[in-house]
């Protein structure tokens, strides 16, 4: 079988530094916030020339938390409870052949940085800090968008719960970072067979430890430190 190697053009800084509370998908919390940072020879301003005339991009990426040498034909979905096994290429499992991510993020700008040249402002990113960036492509309407599409097992990302927080809790957020953990929270950032009420569960976010306990659809928060 040929082999490819392709390397990484750029990185992405999120306020995720572990994979847990990541979003399962890109788009479902718009609040996040993330920039892509450009790696050697391709932080050039022309690379960039006209990018500003898209609304979204597609950004190809590494699961770089999940490479592995041994291929595995099926996988078992959280979605459907983490015990039935469906093919690989019928799910969006990190746990693939070449463990390549893809993700539809809204542009919000280009920053002139004097120490990363030009950087992409992204929203809606669902990757962690430091996940490297194989390729970064406009996402195009006409072709990309398909409203008759069919969901299959995830037709769509579920009833969101109810976040209440704390008055402490909420002050200890920086105000810029609130919608954001909110828009985390509210899509449960549990593994989907999860569902005892006194467990308590800490995600690090933006530099901030979470600490939180799920109950119906109530997550309460316990701690932000």
């Amino acid at each position: 079988m040929n082999e490819v190697t392709i390397r990484p053009i750029a990185h992405i800084e999120s306020d995720f530094p572990e994979k847990f509370g990541i979003p399962r998908q890109a788009g479902i919390v718009g609040e996040l916030r993330a920039r892509v940072v450009f790696d050697g020879e391709y932080r050039n301003d022309e690379a960039l020339r006209g990018i500003e005339g898209f609304s979204h991009l597609w950004l190809i990426w590494q699961f770089s938390e999940n490479v592995r040498d041994d291929f595995s034909p099926t996988v078992r979905p959280p979605r459907l409870g983490g015990n039935t096994r469906l093919g690989v290429f019928a799910t969006r499992s990190p746990f693939r052949p070449n463990a390549l991510g893809l993700s539809c993020v809204r542009l919000l700008g280009v920053e002139k940085t004097p120490d990363k040249g030009a950087v992409l402002l992204v929203a809606g990113a669902d990757l962690m800090d430091g996940t490297p960036i194989f390729d970064v492509k406009p996402y195009l309407p006409y072709a990309d968008c398909r409203p008759d599409a069919v969901g299959g097992f995830a037709p769509d990302p579920g009833e969101k719960l109810e976040v209440v927080f704390p008055a402490a809790a909420l002050e200890t957020i920086p105000p810029d970072k609130r919608e954001a953990l909110r828009g985390v929270l509210e899509n449960d950032p549990r593994p989907r067979y999860h569902s005892d009420p006194e467990r308590v569960y800490a995600m690090s976010f933006a530099s901030l430890t979470v600490r939180f306990r799920v109950a119906g659809g109530t997550l309460t928060v316990e701690s932000v430190e």
